[in-house]
Protein backbone atom coordinates (compact mmCIF):
# COMPACT_ATOMS: atom_id res chain seq x y z
CA UNK A 1 0.00 0.00 0.00
CA UNK A 2 1.17 3.44 -1.01
CA UNK A 3 -0.24 6.38 0.93
CA UNK A 4 0.27 9.92 -1.03
CA UNK A 5 -0.70 12.99 0.71
CA UNK A 6 -1.71 15.87 -1.89
CA UNK A 7 -4.32 18.40 -2.93
CA UNK A 8 -7.33 16.26 -3.50
CA UNK A 9 -10.10 18.56 -5.63
CA UNK A 10 -9.94 22.53 -5.87
CA UNK A 11 -12.57 25.26 -6.81
CA UNK A 12 -12.19 28.29 -9.15
CA UNK A 13 -14.65 30.83 -9.07
CA UNK A 14 -12.21 32.25 -12.24
CA UNK A 15 -12.26 29.09 -14.67
CA UNK A 16 -9.81 25.75 -14.27
CA UNK A 17 -6.52 26.23 -13.36
CA UNK A 18 -5.03 22.84 -13.30
CA UNK A 19 -4.98 19.84 -10.75
CA UNK A 20 -7.99 18.93 -11.55
CA UNK A 21 -9.89 21.78 -10.72
CA UNK A 22 -13.24 22.26 -11.42
CA UNK A 23 -15.47 25.86 -12.33
CA UNK A 24 -17.46 26.93 -9.60
CA UNK A 25 -20.95 28.18 -10.76
CA UNK A 26 -23.38 30.13 -9.01
CA UNK A 27 -26.42 27.83 -7.10
CA UNK A 28 -25.21 24.76 -8.60
CA UNK A 29 -23.61 21.65 -6.87
CA UNK A 30 -20.40 20.75 -7.53
CA UNK A 31 -18.14 17.62 -7.34
CA UNK A 32 -14.67 18.91 -5.67
CA UNK A 33 -12.88 15.00 -5.78
CA UNK A 34 -14.00 11.94 -6.30
CA UNK A 35 -12.34 8.84 -4.98
CA UNK A 36 -10.18 6.17 -6.97
CA UNK A 37 -10.89 3.32 -8.20
CA UNK A 38 -9.17 0.63 -5.56
CA UNK A 39 -8.52 3.63 -3.08
CA UNK A 40 -9.65 4.88 0.26
CA UNK A 41 -8.88 8.90 1.17
CA UNK A 42 -8.82 10.22 3.87
CA UNK A 43 -10.01 14.00 4.13
CA UNK A 44 -7.78 15.87 6.58
CA UNK A 45 -9.95 19.76 6.01
CA UNK A 46 -11.53 21.43 3.26
CA UNK A 47 -11.27 25.16 2.97
CA UNK A 48 -13.43 27.38 1.65
CA UNK A 49 -12.59 31.03 0.63
CA UNK A 50 -15.06 33.95 0.10
CA UNK A 51 -12.86 35.74 -2.58
CA UNK A 52 -16.01 38.80 -3.16
CA UNK A 53 -16.61 41.67 -0.98
CA UNK A 54 -20.29 40.24 -0.27
CA UNK A 55 -21.21 37.34 1.79
CA UNK A 56 -22.04 34.02 0.42
CA UNK A 57 -23.63 30.49 1.73
CA UNK A 58 -22.04 27.27 1.06
CA UNK A 59 -22.45 23.67 1.15
CA UNK A 60 -20.26 20.42 1.97
CA UNK A 61 -21.57 17.21 1.29
CA UNK A 62 -20.02 13.76 1.31
CA UNK A 63 -21.46 11.35 -1.23
CA UNK A 64 -21.20 7.67 -0.75
CA UNK A 65 -20.65 5.82 -3.64
CA UNK A 66 -21.54 8.63 -6.01
CA UNK A 67 -24.84 8.67 -4.52
CA UNK A 68 -27.44 10.87 -5.97
CA UNK A 69 -27.42 14.52 -3.54
CA UNK A 70 -29.94 13.78 -0.09
CA UNK A 71 -30.01 16.06 2.67
CA UNK A 72 -27.97 13.27 4.90
CA UNK A 73 -24.57 13.79 2.84
CA UNK A 74 -24.73 17.23 4.36
CA UNK A 75 -21.46 17.79 6.82
CA UNK A 76 -21.80 21.90 6.04
CA UNK A 77 -25.11 23.27 5.06
CA UNK A 78 -26.05 27.19 4.93
CA UNK A 79 -22.77 28.40 6.44
CA UNK A 80 -22.76 32.02 5.67
CA UNK A 81 -19.24 33.65 4.71
CA UNK A 82 -18.69 37.21 5.10
CA UNK A 83 -16.59 38.79 2.20
CA UNK A 84 -12.98 37.99 2.06
CA UNK A 85 -13.28 35.48 5.47
CA UNK A 86 -12.07 31.30 5.28
CA UNK A 87 -13.61 28.54 7.29
CA UNK A 88 -11.84 25.65 7.28
CA UNK A 89 -13.08 22.25 8.05
CA UNK A 90 -11.36 19.87 10.08
CA UNK A 91 -13.04 16.44 9.00
CA UNK A 92 -10.46 12.98 9.14
CA UNK A 93 -13.00 11.53 7.41
CA UNK A 94 -12.20 8.10 5.80
CA UNK A 95 -13.67 7.55 2.25
CA UNK A 96 -13.91 4.59 0.07
CA UNK A 97 -13.50 4.00 -3.63
CA UNK A 98 -15.93 6.37 -5.65
CA UNK A 99 -17.07 8.48 -2.90
CA UNK A 100 -17.38 11.83 -3.98
CA UNK A 101 -17.03 15.47 -1.91
CA UNK A 102 -19.66 17.85 -3.43
CA UNK A 103 -19.61 21.49 -3.05
CA UNK A 104 -22.31 24.31 -3.35
CA UNK A 105 -21.83 28.23 -3.15
CA UNK A 106 -24.93 30.30 -3.45
CA UNK A 107 -23.25 33.31 -5.09
CA UNK A 108 -20.40 31.27 -6.51
CA UNK A 109 -17.97 33.56 -4.86
CA UNK A 110 -15.97 30.73 -2.77
CA UNK A 111 -12.93 28.81 -3.52
CA UNK A 112 -12.90 25.51 -2.34
CA UNK A 113 -9.55 22.91 -1.44
CA UNK A 114 -9.49 19.61 0.00
CA UNK A 115 -6.16 18.02 1.59
CA UNK A 116 -5.35 14.98 2.68
CA UNK A 117 -3.86 11.29 1.49
CA UNK A 118 -4.80 8.57 -0.94
CA UNK A 119 -3.67 5.36 0.03
CA UNK A 120 -4.25 2.84 -2.28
Amino acid sequence: MATTYKVLGQTSTAGNYGNGAQTLVAATNTNLYTVPAATQTVVSTINIVNTNSSTDTVRIAIRPAGAVLSSQHYIVYGLSLTAGSTFTYTSGATLGATDIITVYSTNGYCSFNAFGSEIA
